[in-house]
């Protein structure tokens, strides 16, 4: 088994492997081309308002941490508001590149870090989440056709999600 891509340590969801190398060089081939879709996940502090996109370069500052610099590496993430709530936002999230912890910085920088994040955040782990709401829930690509990979949030996920919805989150 080879694996194609990978999810930060914290985060949940769906992971691809190839079987063989001639298969796994394809496979990485098309993440470097842009042309898998991702979509995740994420639970986020605050009230996002409207869709949009977070371009900004990011660039590594030691400690294991990322952030927004000139001078980094170009980055592209767009997001949607799937779901709100008092104090926090469902959204879904497409990252264009495939930066280390791209979304959990692009997030932060717009002042809506990721729920439980214990990085990136001025309270950590960010708004007293148990894990970090971030999920790999969909891998789009054409290979050998077109197709669709999707993980649904397991419970633990789903239970912190549901908290929020009934107004019984830790604030």
């Amino acid at each position: 088994m080879y694996v194609v891509h990978r999810l930060d340590r914290e985060a949940s969801g769906l992971v691809l492997f190839a079987k063989d190398a001639q298969t796994h060089r394809f496979l990485c081939g098309e993440f470097e081309k842009r042309r898998v879709q991702k979509i995740y996940l994420a639970l986020v502090l605050g009230r996002v308002e409207r869709e949009g996109n977070v371009k900004a370069p990011l660039r590594a500052f030691g400690s294991g941490r990322m952030g927004v610099a000139k001078g980094g590496k170009p980055c592209l993430t767009r997001f949607r508001v799937r779901e709100r709530f008092s104090g926090a936002t469902l959204l879904e999230i497409e990252p264009m590149t495939g930066r280390r912890h791209q979304i959990r910085v692009h997030l932060y920088s717009l002042g809506h870090p990721v729920l439980g994040d214990p990085l990136y955040g001025s309270k950590r782990p960010v708004g007293g989440s148990p894990r970090l709401m971030l999920h790999a829930l969909e891998l789009r690509l054409a290979f050998p056709e077109p197709m669709s990979l999707r993980a649904e949030p397991g419970r633990d996920f789903l239970e912190v999600l549901e908290a929020w919805r009934s107004g019984a989150s830790p604030r």
